[in-house]
């Protein structure tokens, strides 16, 4: 089990220092003028000098990026040139709510998907599987941002139930906060319970085919405990793949919802960043979802020696 811990998190080691590399090289080393994109082409060339200065572009790029990574790994980021304050601070308010809502979002999608995936196979070939295979063919159909609209306009516009837009802050107490992200979340959730609800229905009817199944059943079993003892732990290999890819893109892909929804998360800080040009927010954010995205696999991959040894031993 060491071994295997070992060898996984030197390849997440490794995979972090590329894509930190990459992360680098496209913004800073390509040819352009950072300096020059951020302030406009009407920048007098004493302005250019000394934010080339500060941003360290006299300098070869090496040193550059060797300061870079050095100051990630000691804690200390760059200064944002649009809020004049550390990226950390930006970073740190901003993922109080983008990791909310990321796991409001997974919540709500496997309490969704699961059982309708298992319903679905259960009934393989009758009309209930028709209809969770055409929820999740419609749901993988249409994207998120039309549900968040279409939510806005039933749900905040004409019923009034929720906010239309805005976080009022964990400040204001977690009943308001959490009534804030219902519409969020679910705009969220609705596309990622129709994958999910389609693999849970291929996995459990596999594993449904399965000697030992078939065993339980002859024992005299009964069929709930078939289903939610024996058959839904063996299926939950593939289910974990994507539920852990799930998160990560919630995470790294919530860009859209926030900013329909004016919420001031991760996704939309990327959002501000790219219009202002601040590649200082935006080399560290990138990173940070690199890394996130990096980690969420790697917990994905140990979960899989805690739900099938097998897979350990494998590898």
């Amino acid at each position: 089990m060491l071994t295997y811990l070992a060898r996984r998190v030197l390849v997440l080691l490794v995979t972090l220092l590329v894509a930190s590399l990459a992360i680098f090289i496209v913004l800073e080393v390509l040819p352009g003028d950072a300096a020059l994109l951020i302030l406009g082409i009407e920048a007098q060339d004493d302005t250019l000098a000394a934010l080339r200065t500060q941003m360290g572009l006299d300098r070869p790029a090496a040193l550059r990026y060797l300061a870079w990574i050095g100051g990630l790994a000691s804690g200390t980021t760059g200064i944002s040139h649009t809020y004049d304050v550390p990226v950390s601070q930006l970073i740190g308010e901003r993922l109080t709510l983008t990791v909310p809502l990321a796991l409001i979002a997974l919540l709500v999608s496997t309490l969704i998907a699961i059982p309708l995936g298992m319903f679905a196979a259960t009934r393989r070939g009758r009309p209930g599987d028709y209809g969770v295979m055409g929820f999740s063919q419609i749901g993988m159909a249409i994207p998120n941002f039309w549900f968040a609209i279409l939510s806005i306009l039933i749900f905040a516009v004409a019923l009034g139930w929720f906010p239309a837009s805005g976080f009022p802050g964990w400040d204001a107490g977690l009943g308001t906060a959490l009534w804030a992200l219902v519409l969020p979340a679910l705009s969220l959730a609705l596309p990622e319970a129709a994958i999910l609800a389609r693999v849970t229905r291929t996995s459990v009817l596999d594993t449904l085919g399965a000697d030992y199944v078939r065993t339980a059943r002859a024992k005299g079993l009964a069929p709930r405990r078939v289903l939610w003892g024996h058959v839904l732990r063996n299926a939950l290999i593939p289910m974990t793949t994507i539920i852990g890819l799930q998160f990560a893109f919630l995470l790294a892909g919530s860009i859209v919802i926030e900013a329909v929804f004016a919420l001031p998360g991760v996704g939309r800080l990327i959002f501000q960043a790219v219009s202002q040009r601040d590649l200082v927010v935006l080399r560290d954010v990138i990173l940070l979802l690199v890394t996130l995205v990096v980690v969420v696999n790697f917990l994905v991959d140990v979960a899989y020696t805690a739900i099938d040894p097998r897979t350990r031993r494998g590898s």
